[in-house]
């Protein structure tokens, strides 16, 4: 699976920015997606999955009520809509293709895309 992200950008803190990410290849309607993120100066992190039928979702606890991800198998898309944004979530944003949702929060990734920066300031 080849990954294309998009939709990063500047936004105040409480603002919201949407990610997207389209997938190429059959893989991807059985694929577990995901979002994993780099800070300047710090290791890469989870930030969220989602199962191959887009029902079970995982998420990092700094995200959670914050963040949602979704994804549209016809379209081969995963999206990564992100509210109340804080300027610790700058970042730049990676969409990733693994096994499974739950193996894919844990680093079990297979595919990823090239970042996407989210910059928040306040």
């Amino acid at each position: 699976v080849q990954l294309q992200a998009s939709g990063g950008g500047w936004v105040q803190a409480g603002g919201s920015l949407r990610l997207s990410c389209v997938a190429s290849g059959r893989a991807f309607s059985t694929s577990g997606m995901g979002w994993f993120r780099r800070a300047p100066g710090k290791d890469r992190e989870f930030v969220a999955t989602i199962s191959s039928s887009g029902v079970t979702t995982y998420y990092a606890e700094s995200v959670k009520r914050r963040f949602t991800i979704s994804r549209d198998n016809a379209k081969n898309t995963v999206y990564l809509q992100m509210n109340s944004l804080k300027p610790e979530d700058t970042a730049s944003y990676y969409c990733t293709a693994g096994p499974a949702a739950a193996s894919l929060a844990s680093g079990v990734v297979q595919s990823w895309g090239q970042g996407t920066q989210v910059t928040v300031s306040s």
